[in-house]
């Protein structure tokens, strides 16, 4: 009797572990994406393997910003092919909000990301009577944060239709879809007519553009005259050595494994913006000191990684996910842990802040 009700105890418990391992865990912020609901975006599963290895392809060799005008045109469709692939699995284990943000003291991850978010508000002097437009705006994380935070509307723009469909169902569970748009596009090529938005910004999203120019141009043709734009930019810093195969190795690993067509140096962004016409009002590295470590959320989460791993690799074999998730999965973790040295040793920033101006005298049509 005694090994009976052993027996049964450890089947409850068994079962009970896998309904937590694959139903209760949802998204690292708001319970919604669970494990067995996985998607490739709009991949279909006899898809996903070949996609990845398409993907990995044109990635995996080292880029940079002078990249030949034929790979520059093939960047956004595999851009998207990257968001396709990654977009479920960063919500279910990070949340929906795609970015760092510096840890504060007494928080959790998902107040310093909010805070991080609602500083653009802030920086854009954002008002209930704005139109703002989020460039690069993911499943929305941000646009919800700060359109909430401001009362502005805010109109976000992502290449990657999936997101679109999933920004319009979280802004609509959140009560915000009134408030909050999303139109799918390139943001090298937006659809909105010239000086039709208030302010602009874009977090931790034009690195994906292979000349950053193209971005700026656009969002500086877009806005109001006077209007004020902020990107938080990924960079290379001034501790990075071209000499060091270390540092370089870093750096490819992140370009790899971020659809990344070659991350800039710092002191590049501010001329680019100059280059098309804006004002510089202010530049600032969020990352620096006295900031908390950005990266401390990824180390932190190496059992989260583990756990995920786990799941992916029993949810393929029962083939409830797709082949090829479980590559996907495993390149996300190398690239954290080339995120996280990048962190360490202070040679690449994720937040590397620029507030724009758009002339209060320029043309509304100007085209640069």
């Amino acid at each position: 009797m005694e090994t009976a009700t052993m027996a049964w105890t450890a089947a409850v418990a068994g079962v009970g572990l896998l309904y937590w391992f694959f139903w209760v865990m949802g998204a690292a912020e708001v319970k919604g994406k669970r494990g067995v609901d996985l998607k490739m975006g709009s991949i279909t599963d006899d898809k996903v393997k070949d996609k990845y290895t398409q993907y990995w392809s044109f990635f995996r060799a080292p880029k940079d910003t002078a990249a030949t005008a034929a790979d520059r045109e093939k960047v956004p469709a595999f851009v998207d092919t990257f968001y396709n692939l990654v977009t479920d699995i960063y919500e279910w284990g990070w949340g929906q909000s795609f970015h760092f943000s510096p840890a504060l003291p007494g928080k959790s991850d998902r107040d310093a990301t909010r805070v991080h978010e609602e500083r653009v508000a802030d920086l854009l002097n954002a008002k209930p009577t704005h139109r703002l437009l989020d460039v690069g705006c993911g499943v929305g994380g941000p646009m919800r944060a700060i359109a909430a935070h401001s009362g502005s509307k805010v109109v976000g723009i992502t290449i990657n239709d999936y997101q679109v469909n999933r920004a319009r169902a979280h802004n609509r569970k959140a009560g915000l879809d009134s408030q909050c748009e999303v139109v799918c596009g390139n943001f090298m090529a937006m659809p909105f007519p010239d000086a039709s938005f208030d302010g602009a910004y874009s977090i931790e999203a034009t690195c994906h553009a292979p000349r950053l120019q193209d971005v700026y141009r656009e969002v500086f043709r877009v806005l109001k005259p006077g209007g004020l734009y902020v990107s938080y930019e990924w960079v290379t810093t001034a501790l990075y050595r071209a000499d060091d195969p270390a540092h370089v190795e870093a750096i490819h690993g992140i370009e790899r494994g971020d659809a990344l067509p070659g991350l800039r140096h710092h002191d590049e962004i501010a001329d680019i913006a100059r280059e098309v016409g804006f004002e510089v009002v202010k530049e600032l590295d969020l990352a620096l000191p006295p900031a908390l470590p950005w990266w401390t959320r990824l180390k932190m989460g190496k059992f989260a990684y583990w756990r995920n791993s786990l799941v992916v690799r029993v949810l393929t074999l029962l083939r409830i996910a797709p082949k090829g998730v479980v590559e996907v999965h495993e390149m996300l973790f190398d690239t954290a842990k080339h995120l996280t040295l990048g962190g360490e040793t202070g040679i690449f920033s994720p937040m590397h802040m620029v507030l724009l101006r758009k002339p209060a005298d320029a043309a509304s049509d100007e085209s640069k």
